[in-house]
């Protein structure tokens, strides 16, 4: 009884990391990743969706505003199986395209690149990327998750 409540709830169940590079090239417009995945008891994982998202924050105090954007997006449809005590790596490659703001765009030209730069920090521009993970799990009603902050160059 208390292993099957264990198991439904995802407690000793598949455990998920992300194994990504410390930095990602923004012009190669693609990350290539793994999936590792281990479990204390045999489970059989469904499904995975792999997001990357970019935290875009601008102002300061009461104007602050933050936005989040989808870059890229993955799903793996493939059934497998994780054995009990094993580590199981699935690798992916996801592509994604960058979101270039107006200032952005500005500061790609080389007359207005200051203007630009001195604009971002007045305003406080900053963006936050991050790439998530989650997985179905035939039989759990919680699933496995994992979040990686990455750096973008």
């Amino acid at each position: 009884m208390i292993g099957r409540v264990k198991q439904w709830l995802g407690i000793e169940g598949v455990k998920l990391e992300l194994v990504l590079p410390e930095e990602i090239d923004a012009r190669a417009q693609q990350v290539n990743g793994r999936l590792r995945f281990q479990s204390m008891n045999t489970q059989k994982v469904t499904w995975v969706k792999i997001i990357f998202i970019e935290k875009y924050t601008r102002g300061r105090g009461n104007d602050k505003r933050i936005d989040e954007y989808e870059l890229g997006n993955l799903e793996v449809t493939r059934e497998f199986e994780i054995p009990e005590g094993q580590v199981v790596e699935v690798p992916f490659v996801m592509g994604f395209s960058m979101i270039r703001s107006e200032i952005d765009e500005m500061e790609r030209n080389f007359f207005l690149k200051g203007i630009a730069k001195t604009a971002k920090l007045l305003n406080k521009v900053h963006s936050e990327f991050r790439i998530e993970a989650e997985a179905k799990v035939k039989g759990t009603a919680l699933n496995p998750f994992d979040r990686k902050v990455v750096t973008v160059k």
